[in-house]
């Protein structure tokens, strides 16, 4: 298994769960985070070498990667597993998957890339690199089933996971955070890329959010890893004493707050499964933004607009993302609760279409490549 980031790891360990109900024994390894890691799985490499988003960015670390790459390559064909499961993280693992697929090694992708939202050329790359995809999202099995290649809608891990209706006093009472406090959940990344580009413009707008109501707190999970780098950028804005800082734990978070500031990427998904209003921000190197807005196929960039087919949540990217646009976004949200009410019922919705036995599901879709003859 090969697992990019943190939201790869969730899902890594998730899947690794339900192929231990099936095969108790079963023997995991590959590039992987700690959640996996807690599931057995053997972690010769840290998914965080592969959290690495944008072309520049990527090109900075290129030559690791690649290295990386060769070696667990050269060690999968030595002892060729029964199966080979790449989990999202595709620049990576389509590529692997193309050799091993090549060589007889029967390979699933977990997470469709997302041909639907840019660079749809992708499908012939996946078509010559996987056995089977699982899909995560309900429109994508039918993407593959035109093009012919083998998939299976297995709903959304996360979906199964947090709960319908969250607990969200409970959360807070977890977190030492008041029943009648405005919580602010502010979500910079997984990534250091991320937060490199983020974390500035997030804590500048903290401050004029602390400035227009001082009672306001504001908790920040931190990514594995990134508790420094987030430190510093606190401190370079002058807020370091005004957040609540915490070990991971992003979902506690986005369960206990009124109101997010987040990364666009997967938590922005979580944050829909929490019924939470939100503010999407993104940013990252130049360059990298002109060659990806190019191929950008969809209005929106943020997985909730995306799947509800409208802007349900405003999105601020690039030099759109401004600390005072962000923060009169936030406080619009807070001066209208019956439009966070309306929002909530529709990611109720939201997250019943995306509520399947996903891991069970995910399971005997695997089983059966591993029982298909070559």
């Amino acid at each position: 298994m090969v697992a990019g980031e943190a939201s790869g790891d969730l899902l890594g360990s998730l899947l690794l769960g339900a192929l231990r109900q099936r095969w108790p024994d079963v023997q995991a390894y590959g590039i992987g985070g700690p959640q996996l890691q807690r599931q057995g799985f053997q972690a010769l490499w840290s998914s965080d070498k592969l959290a690495v988003r944008g072309y520049v960015e990527v090109l900075r670390h290129y030559r690791e990667i690649v290295d990386i790459r060769k070696q667990l390559l050269q060690r999968l064909l030595s002892d060729p597993p029964d199966v080979f499961i790449g989990i999202d993280a595709p620049d990576f693992n389509l590529d692997l998957e193309t050799q091993l697929k090549a060589r007889g090694i029967k390979t699933v992708h977990f997470v469709s890339p997302s041909i639907w939202a840019w660079r749809p050329e992708r499908i012939e790359k996946i078509r010559k690199a996987v056995d089977h995809v699982l899909c995560i999202f309900p429109f994508e099995k039918a993407l593959y089933d035109q093009a012919g290649i083998d998939a299976t809608y297995v709903g959304h891990p996360l979906a199964h996971t947090i709960a319908m209706q969250p607990d969200r006093q409970n959360a807070r009472q977890s977190l030492g955070l008041a029943h009648d406090d405005v919580v602010v959940a502010v979500l910079p990344g997984s990534r250091q890329s991320e937060v490199q580009y983020l974390a500035e413009v997030f804590f500048k707008t903290v401050a004029l959010l602390h400035t227009a109501q001082p009672a306001m707190k504001f908790i920040v999970p931190c990514a594995p890893g990134l508790r420094n780098a987030i430190e510093k950028h606190a401190r370079q804005a002058g807020v370091a004493d005004r957040l609540i800082l915490l070990d991971g734990q992003s979902h506690a978070a986005l369960a206990a707050c009124d109101v997010t500031l987040i990364a666009s990427g997967t938590a922005t998904l979580e944050a829909a499964l929490f019924k939470r209003p939100m503010v999407i921000a993104y940013n990252m190197h130049w360059i990298s933004w002109q060659m990806m807005r190019r191929k950008k196929l969809q209005h929106w960039v943020g997985l909730p607009n995306i799947l509800c087919g409208e802007f349900v949540v405003p999105e601020y990217l690039q030099t759109a993302a401004t600390p005072q646009a962000l923060s009169q976004a936030l406080l619009d949200w807070l001066a209208q609760p019956e439009k966070i009410r309306a929002l909530e019922q529709r990611f109720t919705q939201l997250h019943a279409e995306l509520l399947r036995d996903t891991a069970s599901l995910a399971s005997q879709a695997i089983a059966q490549v591993i029982s298909r003859e070559s």
